[in-house]
C-alpha cells in the first residue's frame, strides 16, 4: 500500500531554489523583465488620469470655467473635442456666490510677417489671468494697437500681423513680461474690439478665469451643483483649458498604455509559461521521484507554485524601479512621435508598481498551474519513465485545442472577403494573436513536423546533421520553446508594421487620386474669406474650392443593441465648387446637395459602422460639442483620405475654434502663372495633391505601432536568449556524453550550429506564415487588393534580428556549457 508523504513545503521549497539555481534564474530574468514592462505602462495609465500640463497663461486664475470639452462614452473613456466649446456668458458664473471677477478670454491664431510664426492675440483685460504686468507703455486702445512680450519688439515700432492671410499693421504701445513663464507660445494684446473684429465668433468667450474670495474647491463645488454642464477646473487642471492637447494626449496615454499592456501581458504569459516549462522539464527526474514515493497531484501544485510565487515576488520588486525609468524613456519616445506634446508631465505615485506586482504574481501563479500540470497528473511509473525519457508526445484534446485556434484564426482573416473597411481589417488583425496562441498550443507538435521535414532534406549528410535533426525530433519539446517566441516575435512584428503601412499607402492614394486641384494654399492658421476672395481674384485662377478639416463625434447601436459613439474626421467642402477639385469617388447620392448643417455625405466605412444608408438620419457632436443631426444625401468610397464624415464647409467653420478654412484647393489653367500671383499675397502655395485628412492621427498611430513593437521585441529577445541559455545548460551532461564517446568538440557545436539554425529557419517560416493571413486579410479589407504594402526594409530587418537572435544566443550557451570538462560535468549530480 502506497504511503502518502508529506514533505515541508519550505524545505522543500529552499532546497530546489538552491539546486537550480540557473533555471530559476531564467524564470526570474523573466518576470523581472514583466514588471518592468507592466510598471512602466501602468505609470502611461495613471499620467492618462492624473498627469498633463501645468497651467501657464491662467495661473494667475482660481479656476477656470469651459464648455464641455469631452463626449462621454457608454462603457468606454470619454471622447476629448478637438475645437473649444463655447465658454458661457461671464454674467451666468458671476452670479455665483463667494466669486469676485470673471475674465473672459479670446484666443485668434495670428501670424508674425516678421518670420512667419504663429502668435497667439488675446483682448488686454485677459491679461490679468497669468498675470502679465506692463512694463513700459500702455494697455491698448484703438484697433490699430498692440501690446507684445519682453524681447520682441519694442514700444513705438510698427509690427505687420496677419490674420486668415490678411495683413493688418499695428503700432506697439506697451510691453509686458509675466510673473511665470509662459513658454508654450508667443502672446500679444489686441483691444476688446480689434478682438471682436477679427473673431469670427464676434469676440464670445472661449474661457473664464474665475477669482473667488479665498475657497476655490469651495466655489468650484458651487458653480459644478448649478451648472452640471459647465466644466470647472482647479489647481494643475486648469492647464486643460488653456492647452487642449493636454487632455487629448490623457486619453491617448490611457488608451496606448491600456492597450499596449493587454499584448505585453500575453506576450508575458506565452514567455514565463514557456520559460518556467523549461524549468520544470529540467527537474522532470525530482517530479517524478516525489510522485513514485506518493506525493499527491496537489502537492506537485502547491510545490511548483510557491517556488514560483517566491521568485516571482523577488524578480518583481527589482524590477519596480527600472519600470519606473522606463515610463520615461516611452514618453520621451512619444513626444518624438508628436503623440503628446514635449511638456507634458507623467504622475507618479506608488499605484502602478503595486498594480504590477499584482498582475505579474497573478500571471506567474497562472504559468505554474499550467506548468505543473503534466508533472502532477502522471502515474508514479510513468513519471519514473518520463523522467528518465522525457515526455511523449502532444495529447489529442491538446492538438484539437491548437487546431481549432488555427482555424478560427484563418477564419477571422478571411472575414474582410465578405466585409469591407476598417472593422473587417480590426478583426483581420486580432486574428494574429489568435493564430499566434494555436500556433503556441502545437508548438511541439509544429517543429516535430519541420524537423522531419528537415531529417529528409539533410538526410545523412555529416553526423553533426544527423544528431541535431534526431536531437530535434527526440526533443520538440525543448525546441519548441525556443522557436514559439522567436516566432511570435517575428509574427507580431511584421503585423505591428504592416498594418499601418497597408493603411497610410491607402489613404495617401485616396488624397492623391482624389485631388484634382493644380494648386493647394496651406497659410500656417488658416484662411478667411477676404484671403480666399483675393486668390480667387488673382490671374490663372479658374476656381477656389475651400477645405475645413475638424472633428466629429457620432452616435449608433452596435449589432447587440448597445449605444455607441466613433470619432470621424469631419472635412467641410464647399458643393459648388468641390467637384472642380475633388473626386470623392460618390457611389450613391450627390455631393451637389450638400448644404447647411442638416446634410452630411459619409464615407462607406463610416456608413457600415453606423448601419445607415441614403435617406438615413445621422446625430451627433461637431468638434466644439454643438449638436449633429443631418440626412445622409451621398456615400463616398475614398474616406481614408478624405475623412469618414463631409458636410458644406459654412456649416463646419462656426463650429472650429478658428472659424477659418484649413486650406483652398486651386483649379487653374495657367498653374505657373497662379502660384506666381497667390505666393505674392504671401501665401504658402503647394501642389494641388497633399497628405490625407486624418494624416497626423495615422502618422501618430504608427509612431505608437513602432515604439510598442521595439519594446515587445525588446522583451522577446532577451526572453529568446534566456530561453536558450536555460535549455543548452540543462543539456550540459548530454554534451559532455557526446565528447567522451568520441565526438570531437567542433563537432558538437557543429552539431549546435546546425540545431541554432534549424531554430531560426522553423520560427522564420512560422512567423511569416502567422503573419500572412491577417495581413491579406487587413489589405483585402482597407483597399481590396489581397497583396499587402509591406515596408520591405523594416520587416526583413524584424525577421534578420530575430532569426539572428537564435544563432547567436545558441552559440554563446553552448560555450557556456561545455566550458566544463566531459569528465566533471558527467559526474555531476543532476
Amino acid at each position: 500500500m502506497t504511503r502518502t508523504i508529506t514533505p515541508r513545503p519550505g524545505s522543500l521549497v529552499r532546497a530546489d531554489l538552491r539546486r537550480h539555481r540557473a533555471s530559476f534564474a531564467g524564470v526570474a530574468l523573466a518576470i523581472l523583465v514583466a514588471t518592468v514592462l507592466v510598471t512602466g505602462l501602468g505609470v502611461l495609465v495613471e499620467s492618462g488620469i492624473r498627469g498633463g500640463l501645468a497651467p501657464q497663461r491662467y495661473a494667475g486664475a482660481d479656476l477656470v470655467v469651459t464648455g464641455q470639452q469631452k463626449v462621454p462614452v457608454p462603457e468606454d473613456l470619454p471622447i476629448s473635442l478637438a475645437e473649444r466649446a463655447p465658454a458661457p456668458d461671464p454674467s451666468v458664473v458671476a452670479a455665483v456666490p463667494g466669486v469676485t471677477n470673471v475674465v473672459a478670454d479670446v484666443t485668434v491664431p495670428l501670424v508674425d510677417d516678421r518670420g512667419g510664426a504663429l502668435v497667439e492675440a488675446h483682448p488686454w483685460p485677459a491679461a490679468r489671468l497669468t498675470p502679465f504686468t506692463l512694463t513700459d507703455g500702455r494697455a491698448p486702445e484703438g484697433d490699430d494697437e498692440v501690446v507684445v512680450t519682453a524681447g520682441s519688439a519694442a514700444v513705438g515700432d510698427d509690427i505687420a500681423l496677419a490674420h486668415g492671410g490678411v495683413r493688418s499693421s499695428y503700432r506697439v504701445v506697451g510691453v509686458a513680461s509675466a510673473a511665470a513663464g509662459v513658454e508654450r507660445a508667443s502672446h500679444v494684446f489686441l483691444s476688446s474690439s480689434r478682438i471682436a473684429a477679427l473673431d469670427p465668433h464676434d469676440g464670445a468667450a472661449q474661457t473664464l478665469g474665475v477669482f473667488t474670495d479665498g475657497a476655490p474647491d469651495d466655489v468650484a463645488e458651487r458653480i459644478r451643483d448649478r451648472h452640471p454642464d459647465l466644466t470647472v477646473l482647479t489647481g494643475a487642471a486648469r492647464g486643460d483649458a488653456e492647452f487642449l492637447d493636454s487632455g487629448s494626449s490623457r486619453a491617448t496615454l490611457v488608451a496606448i498604455g491600456s492597450a499596449f499592456a493587454g499584448t505585453c501581458l500575453l506576450v508575458a504569459l506565452f514567455i514565463v509559461s514557456g520559460t518556467l516549462s523549461l524549468s520544470v522539464q529540467s527537474r522532470r527526474r525530482d517530479f517524478a521521484l516525489l510522485r513514485a514515493v506518493g506525493a499527491l497531484p496537489k502537492q506537485i501544485h502547491a510545490l511548483v507554485a510557491r517556488e514560483v510565487l517566491v521568485v516571482a515576488a523577488v524578480a518583481g520588486l527589482l524590477g519596480v524601479a527600472p519600470g519606473y525609468l522606463l515610463a520615461g524613456v516611452l514618453r520621451r519616445a512619444f513626444v518624438a512621435g508628436d503623440v503628446i506634446p514635449d511638456d507634458f508631465a507623467l504622475a507618479y505615485s506608488p499605484v502602478p508598481a503595486l498594480g504590477a506586482l499584482l498582475v505579474v504574481l497573478l500571471t506567474a501563479w497562472g504559468a505554474a498551474r499550467l506548468a505543473a500540470r503534466r508533472p502532477a497528473r502522471l502515474d508514479p511509473v510513468d513519471a519514473l519513465r518520463e523522467g528518465a525519457f522525457g515526455p511523449t508526445a502532444l495529447g489529442t484534446v491538446r492538438i484539437v485545442i491548437g487546431i481549432v485556434l488555427l482555424g478560427a484564426g484563418i477564419a477571422l482573416s478571411l472575414v474582410p472577403i465578405w466585409l469591407r473597411g476598417e472593422a473587417a481589417a480590426g478583426a483581420a488583425a486580432s486574428a494574429a494573436l489568435v493564430l499566434i496562441i494555436g500556433a503556441a498550443v502545437l508548438g511541439p507538435w509544429l517543429v516535430a513536423v519541420a524537423v522531419r521535414g528537415a531529417q529528409v532534406v539533410l538526410g545523412r549528410t555529416s553526423p553533426s546533421a544527423f544528431l541535431a535533426t534526431a536531437n530535434g525530433q527526440a526533443n520538440s519539446r525543448r525546441l519548441a520553446g525556443a522557436v514559439t517566441p522567436i516566432a511570435l516575435g517575428i509574427a507580431l512584428g511584421l503585423v505591428q508594421l504592416g498594418a499601418p503601412a497597408i493603411v497610410a499607402d491607402e489613404a495617401s492614394s485616396q488624397a492623391t487620386e482624389g485631388v484634382t486641384a493644380d494648386l493647394r494654399v496651406v497659410p500656417p492658421a488658416g484662411l478667411s474669406a477676404p484671403a480666399l476672395a483675393s486668390v480667387a481674384d488673382q490671374p490663372g485662377v479658374a476656381a477656389v474650392s475651400p477645405v475645413t478639416v475638424s472633428q466629429t463625434v457620432l452616435s449608433y447601436r452596435t449589432f447587440d443593441g448597445t449605444d455607441a459613439r466613433t470619432e470621424q474626421v469631419l472635412q467641410g467642402i464647399d458643393p459648388a465648387t468641390a467637384d472642380d477639385v475633388l473626386d470623392l469617388r460618390v457611389s450613391e447620392g450627390s455631393l451637389d446637395d450638400l448644404g447647411g448643417d442638416d446634410h452630411v455625405a459619409l464615407s462607406s466605412d463610416a456608413a457600415r459602422t453606423l448601419r445607415v444608408g441614403l435617406g438615413d438620419e445621422v446625430a451627433g457632436r461637431f468638434g466644439d460639442g454643438a449638436r449633429l443631426r443631418a440626412e445622409v444625401v451621398a456615400i463616398y468610397e475614398r474616406g481614408l483620405g478624405f475623412g469618414g464624415v463631409t458636410i458644406d464647409e459654412a456649416a463646419v467653420r462656426p463650429h472650429t475654434t478658428s472659424g477659418l478654412a484649413t486650406f483652398a484647393l486651386v483649379a487653374s489653367d495657367d498653374p505657373d502663372a497662379a502660384r506666381a500671383a497667390v505666393t505674392d499675397l504671401g501665401l504658402p502655395v503647394a501642389d494641388g495633391s497633399g497628405e490625407a485628412a486624418g494624416a497626423d492621427a495615422e502618422r501618430q498611430q504608427g509612431w505608437v505601432n513602432l515604439v510598442a513593437l521595439l519594446v515587445i521585441l525588446g522583451y522577446i529577445a532577451i526572453a529568446v536568449a534566456n530561453t536558450l541559455a536555460m535549455a543548452t545548460s540543462e543539456r550540459s551532461r548530454e554534451l559532455a556524453l557526446l565528447q567522451l564517446v568520441g565526438a570531437g568538440r567542433r563537432q558538437v557545436r557543429a552539431m549546435m550550429r546546425l540545431e541554432s539554425v534549424l531554430v531560426a529557419a522553423i520560427a522564420a517560416t512560422l512567423g511569416i506564415a502567422l503573419a500572412l493571413p491577417p495581413l491579406i486579410g487587413i489589405s483585402i479589407g482597407i483597399s481590396g487588393q489581397p497583396l499587402p504594402t509591406l515596408p520591405l526594409a523594416g520587416s526583413a530587418t524584424v525577421v534578420a534580428a530575430m532569426s539572428a537572435l537564435a544563432l547567436v544566443s545558441l552559440a554563446v550557451a553552448t560555450r557556456a556549457a561545455m566550458r566544463t570538462e566531459p569528465i566533471s560535468e558527467i559526474g555531476s549530480r543532476q
